[in-house]
């Protein structure tokens, strides 16, 4: 990937779905993996929006590999994404979604944390936000509402 020519997110988000996902479908994956762990801002955002086209297809394991790799990233256009991603694997494995959340609740980045748990219920939702402002945040409880 040229860095000199993908060079914001809009560019990212409209090739990387299908170009980059497309591509990868059937084949390994080790180049997003590669990709997350890149100096580059527009590489780790384009390592984890390619997975849309995997989670389109019901596969939901490189989102959640990848978002865990960029739990500590610092560009807020990849936390965002991240939080995207996360969310609309969310929407094909619940409760997948809620274990990584009760996992890493603690460490992840207030912005990507609100675009993940966008599309939870409003009880659900202040749980986890709630578990955010813990300084002690981050361990599994254990319950969870349907939804």
């Amino acid at each position: 990937m040229s860095d000199d020519r993908i060079n914001n997110w809009d560019l990212v988000d409209l090739c990387c779905i299908h170009v980059v996902g497309g591509h990868l479908f059937d084949k390994p994956r080790r180049v997003l993996y590669k990709l997350a762990r890149s100096n580059n801002t527009w590489k780790r955002r384009t390592a984890i929006v390619s997975t849309a086209y995997f989670i389109r297809q019901g596969e939901v394991d490189d989102a959640f590999a990848i978002a865990e790799m960029l739990l500590h990233d610092k560009e807020d256009l990849v936390r965002k994404a991240m939080g995207w991603m996360l969310r609309y694997a969310g929407d094909k494995d619940r409760q997948r979604l809620l274990r990584f959340l009760d996992k890493h609740v603690a460490n992840m980045p207030r912005v990507a944390l609100r675009y993940t748990i966008e599309h939870l219920d409003k009880k659900q939702r202040g749980h986890y936000m709630s578990l955010r402002a813990l300084p002690s945040a981050g361990k599994p409880t254990g319950r969870h509402e349907k939804g």
